[in-house]
C-alpha cells in the first residue's frame, strides 16, 4: 500500500519540488522499521497494522483527528541517531521518486522526550541532510498551544544562529482554530527584525483571519493558504504582496477542508495570479506522493505541459533556498520540460 518509490514516467516527474514536507508526518513503514532497529528495538508491527499507525482513515473528521497521527511517528524521533537517519532516510526515498529539493519542517521542541535539548535536535537534523542525494533545507516550527512561548522563542534564536548553515526560516504549526495566528505576533517580528525567513500555517482549519494576520506580520509564503479563495479581497492583498501558498490537495481532504478535490480552488489562484506551489504536506499522514498530487491534479483540471511547467518554477522561486541552488533548480526543471 505504501509504495513510494515509483516514479511516473511523465516527463515532468524527475524535477519535482516539495516546499511543505514534515517529518515526522513522512515517515514510511521502512523508515520506521530502520530506526526502531537504531533504538535497539523490534518493530512488531505487520505492514498493515504500521499502515494504520502512520495513516489517517478515511473518514477522519478534522485537523485535529488528523494531527493525532503524529505521535507514533514521533517516539521513534527521540535521539540524535535516529533524526539524523529519518532526514537521511526520507531524503533518499524522496531522490527515488524524483524529487530534486525539498524543504522539511518539524518543531524541535517535540523532539525532547529523552533528554535532548532543542539545539541537539537542529544539530542532528543538519547532520542527517549530510551526503544527502538531493539539496535540502530545514524549517523550524514554532508550536501553537499552551504554555510554549518560551520553547518557540528558543526555537526562532536556533533558525537565527544555524540560518544558511542547513536551517532556512521558521514556521507555525499546530492547531490553528484552537490557537488563534494572532497570538504569535511577538515571535514573527522577532524573525522580522533579524532577517529570518518565515512561513506561517493559515488558512488550513482557520480562515480569512488568521491568513490576514500571517499577511500582516509579513509572511511570504502560507502553509496551505488554500482558504484564500473565500475573499476576494483578500486574493487581491496576497497577489500584492506577492505571497507564495503551499497547497497540499490530498492533505485538505484528508482534514475536510473540501469533500471533493473537484472543489479545489486551484483554477481561482491560478486565474487571479496567485503563485502557488503544490505539496505533500505528510507523506505518510495523507498516503500520498508529490508525483501523485500532480497527476491528481492534471487529470481533475486538465493542466498543461506549460501550466505543470509554472507550478514547478512557482516552488523554485518561493524556495528558501540560495541564489545558488535556486538557479541550478530552475536550469533542471527547464531543460527537463522544454
Amino acid at each position: 500500500m505504501f509504495d513510494r518509490k515509483e516514479v511516473a514516467g511523465m516527463k515532468y516527474g524527475n524535477c519535482l519540488i516539495d516546499l511543505h514536507l514534515h517529518l515526522d508526518g513522512s515517515l514510511s513503514p521502512d523508515i520506521i522499521r530502520k530506526l526502531s532497529r537504531l533504538q535497539n528495538e523490534t518493530c512488531t508491527l505487520n505492514d498493515q497494522e504500521l499502515e494504520e499507525r502512520l495513516m489517517v482513515s478515511e473518514d477522519c473528521k478534522s485537523l485535529d483527528e488528523y494531527l493525532e497521527k503524529f505521535e507514533f511517528p514521533g517516539y521513534y524521533l527521540q535521539t540524535k541517531e535516529t533524526i539524523s537517519a529519518a532526514v537521511s532516510l526520507l531524503l533518499e526515498e524522496l531522490h527515488e521518486q524524483g524529487l530534486i529539493y525539498a524543504e522539511i519542517r518539524f518543531a524541535p521542541q517535540k523532539h525532547k522526550e529523552r533528554g535532548l535539548t532543542q539545539e541537539e535536535v537542529v544539530l542532528a537534523a543538519i547532520e542527517g541532510m549530510k551526503n544527502a542525494p538531493i539539496p535540502a533545507s530545514l524549517i523550524l516550527c514554532l508550536m501553537r498551544g499552551d504554555d510554549t512561548s518560551s520553547e518557540n522563542l528558543e526555537t526562532v534564536r536556533l533558525a537565527e544562529k544555524y540560518l544558511h548553515k542547513g536551517v532556512a526560516a521558521i514556521d507555525l504549526a499546530g492547531a490553528e482554530a484552537l490557537y488563534k495566528t494572532h497570538l504569535y505576533k511577538t515571535f514573527f517580528d522577532y524573525a522580522s527584525s533579524h532577517e529570518i525567513p518565515f512561513t506561517i500555517h493559515a488558512g488550513e482549519a482557520d480562515g480569512v483571519e488568521s491568513i490576514s494576520y500571517a499577511l500582516l506580520f509579513g509572511a511570504k509564503r502560507l502553509g496551505h493558504g488554500v482558504r484564500a479563495y473565500e475573499s476576494e479581497a483578500l486574493m487581491k492583498s496576497i497577489k500584492e504582496q506577492n505571497v507564495t501558498l503551499e497547497l497540499c490537495p490530498t492533505s485538505n481532504l484528508n482534514t475536510q477542508i473540501f469533500t471533493d478535490l473537484k472543489e479545489y480552488p486551484l483554477r481561482t489562484f491560478l486565474s487571479f495570479g496567485i503563485p502557488v506551489t503544490i505539496n505533500t504536506d505528510n507523506m505518510s499522514v495523507s498516503h500520498t506522493t508529490l508525483q501523485k498530487e500532480y497527476d491528481k491534479l492534471i487529470d481533475i483540471f486538465h493542466l498543461t505541459d506549460e501550466e505543470i511547467k509554472h507550478l514547478l518554477l512557482n516552488s523554485v522561486h518561493a524556495s528558501f533556498a540560495s541564489p545558488e541552488v535556486k538557479a541550478l533548480l530552475e536550469d533542471k526543471i527547464k531543460d527537463r520540460i522544454d
